[in-house]
């Protein structure tokens, strides 16, 4: 070992319990709770300090996981500390517009997997109740099969027995118990969250079997395809969260597992803001237009689509007026520049 090496890996090792005070503290301070005036000079003292590593970090080990740390820590730093006062209008606007967008694309790839798993699985639900239809008592209720068998779905007549009002608050409910599910179960290092979507799947693909043979499969179409693509992207955006989360707790880098679920909930985590809202108005398209006999078909893959691409709309940011990739990269970049 080199004299350089040998002072690197010092300076290594005195550091490394700085950074991590430092991005529990930036932490904190993003989520605007109580931080000591101590705490909060600290903070200040830290962001130029991390500053001075991170120059180090690009000239010594520029494809190291510690330059990537230290790149993360100060752009959060950077952020917590340039961010603008709190105000309900103008958060709620950021949160929807730059901040579930960026979470989206950061899951981008959890996201194409868990559709992959759930179509997979939703393939698999038919093809095992359309090969063995006795296997359909795994995915439905008896007397679910008893009214399918009678030539009826079970959601022939529903607002005979509730009003449209109660229908889509208990609709809405579990929805948000599903979706919540498949996101939190992404704490078993994300295998809960394969298991919640790949269920999922199972059980739609196998329904469709089962009706389509006794000839009600376009009823059930009819009925879920309102609000079915948006109900059923939101469970696969869950489930691409949960699958971050269990990612960071697999694989967290130089931080502690502690650490990197904490950074990657609070990340993902309002995602599942939009997630409920979409969920609320799914439930009122279910509640109040999906059960009705009135709506034409047209009507119904009209509503559908256009809510689907409005879902889209928030997703990117779009409908919000999303503000282009990179703008609010560059101020970071410009001050460690500055610094260094």
């Amino acid at each position: 070992m080199t004299t350089g090496d040998a002072a690197l890996k010092t300076w290594l090792s005195r550091r490394t319990a700085d950074w991590r005070r430092l991005s529990t503290l930036s932490i904190r301070l993003g989520r605007r709770r109580a931080t000591t005036p101590g705490e909060a000079l600290e903070i200040i003292d830290g962001y130029h300090a991390t500053a001075h590593d991170l120059s180090l970090a690009r000239r010594l080990m520029p494809q190291s996981r510690t330059h990537g740390s230290l790149e993360a820590l100060y752009t959060r730093l950077h952020a917590v500390l340039h961010q603008a006062p709190r105000r309900l209008g103008s958060d709620l606007l950021r949160l929807l517009r730059d901040e579930i967008p960026e979470a989206v694309w950061a899951l981008r790839l959890h996201l194409l997997w868990v559709t992959g798993l759930f179509m997979l699985s939703a393939g698999a639900g038919w093809w095992l109740v359309a090969t063995y239809p006795e296997l359909i008592g795994l995915f439905a209720s008896e007397e679910m099969i008893d009214t399918v068998e009678r030539g009826q779905l079970w959601t022939d007549g529903l607002l005979n027995i509730f009003p449209s009002s109660v229908l889509s608050v208990g609709i809405l409910a579990n929805n948000i118990s599903v979706t919540l599910l498949a996101f939190t179960a992404g704490a078993l290092f994300g295998l809960g969250t394969f298991y919640v979507i790949g269920l999922n799947g199972l059980m739609l693909g196998g329904i469709f079997a089962f009706t389509a043979q006794h000839g009600l499969d376009d009823g059930l179409l009819r009925f879920i395809i309102a609000h079915g693509p948006v109900e059923l992207s939101v469970i696969c955006l869950a489930g691409a969260a949960g699958a971050g989360l269990g990612e960071a707790l697999a694989r967290p880098g130089e931080a502690t597992r502690r650490e990197a679920f904490q950074v990657a909930s609070a990340r993902i985590g309002r995602l599942l803001v939009l997630c409920t809202l979409l969920l609320v108005i799914c439930g009122f398209i279910e509640g109040y237009i999906s059960p009705v006999t009135d709506y034409p078909m047209a009507a119904r893959i009209t509503i559908g689509a256009g809510f689907w691409l409005v879902m889209i709309g928030a997703l990117t940011g779009d409908l919000f007026g999303r503000r282009r990739a990179g703008s609010t990269a560059q101020p970071a970049n410009q001050a460690v520049d500055a610094a260094t």
